[in-house]
């Protein structure tokens, strides 16, 4: 037996769990693998700021599956690559370049979140519609004091276009972390940059998404502001 660890080309997502906004509930929710569930997380919630990506996911009713794609930093720079699970490529190119033939496809873009909660636990925020503009907002104005400071979903707040109404997460910002918290930041910050690191070097870059959204359904019609 080795006392190294040898190399491979797998890449494992640190992510503890993925949370997504669920209008009607108007709280997160994460998919329970063990259980094949959907669980709700209550407000609030108390989170710090790791990095933040692009994507796109979505429903490929043509082949009765989900959409996914890698995850880039600057969208208008890094190319996607969009595909279906059951039915191969959508689309691939920058996001301005494809967007028509994602959304036609049932794809949606995505703003996905990296974060750690307080116990050190790397945890996921997938946002689409208007909670994109409420973390959008949200960021440029305090972008400057999220590495010391958490950031707080303690309610939601309701929208309406047209007929249809819809929640979205009002996000602030929190306490000063603790030195505690702040060197489980650093430890979980490494582990996050080893993995993105690795993900980027891979072949194939959405392959990682087979094992995180396989649960993906039809996207809620209540939020899918745009």
């Amino acid at each position: 037996m080795a006392r190294l660890e040898r190399p491979t080309n797998e890449t494992t997502n640190p992510t503890t769990k993925f949370l997504e906004w669920k209008s009607k509930e108007k709280c997160f929710s994460f998919y329970n693998k063990e259980n094949k569930e959907n669980v709700l997380v209550k407000l609030p919630l108390k989170v710090l700021f790791l990095e933040h990506y692009h994507t796109v996911k979505g429903w490929h009713d043509k082949s009765e599956s989900g959409i996914y794609s890698n995850e880039v930093y600057s969208i208008g720079k890094e190319p996607l690559n969009v595909r279906a699970f059951k039915g191969g490529e959508v689309a691939e190119g920058l996001y301005k370049e494809i967007k028509d033939s994602v959304h036609k496809a049932g794809g949606k873009y995505h703003r996905s979140i990296y974060v750690m909660d307080a116990e050190g636990n790397i945890l996921n925020l997938s946002l689409r519609g208007t909670a994109v503009a409420s973390y959008s907002e949200f960021y440029k104005d305090n972008h400057h004091l999220l590495d010391n400071q958490f950031i707080e979903v303690n309610e939601a707040l309701d929208g309406k276009k047209g007929s249809i109404k819809y929640s979205f997460p009002k996000f602030t910002v929190g306490e000063v972390i603790s030195r505690e918290v702040d060197n489980l930041a650093n430890e979980s910050a490494k582990v996050l940059q080893s993995y993105v690191n690795e993900y980027n070097h891979t072949e194939d870059k959405v392959q990682e998404a087979i094992n995180n959204d396989a649960h993906l359904e039809a996207v809620d019609l209540d939020n899918d502001i745009f």
